[in-house]
């Protein structure tokens, strides 16, 4: 029984993966190709596996220490709080 539930588990990870065009879980990549987002992740916690798109299309962050990082690690604190599950942890992992 265990077995069937890790095939299902992992054919839902590689299923993700596919669909999002990643080549590893947690792994953040560009996307300059889509209409709005400027990155994807197939984010997976515990039994969780979740596509998560985030980041504005051609916008910047911001260097470490200055005023506009700090504005969005203040405004999104909570969000990012939450885990690789929120698009505001990869944001202010892979932008800021």
């Amino acid at each position: 029984m265990a077995a069937k539930k890790k095939s299902a588990a992992s054919s839902k990870v590689e299923s993700a993966k596919k669909r999002a065009g990643v080549s590893a879980v947690n792994k953040p990549k560009r996307t300059p190709g889509h209409k709005t987002k400027s990155h994807v992740v197939v984010a997976k916690q515990g039994e969780q596996v979740k596509v998560i798109r985030f980041g504005q299309q051609g916008v910047k962050g911001s260097p470490d220490g200055s005023k506009r990082n700090k504005a969005f690690k203040d405004r999104h604190a909570k969000n990012i709080a939450k885990g690789k599950m929120s698009a505001a942890y990869w944001a202010n992992r892979t932008k800021w």
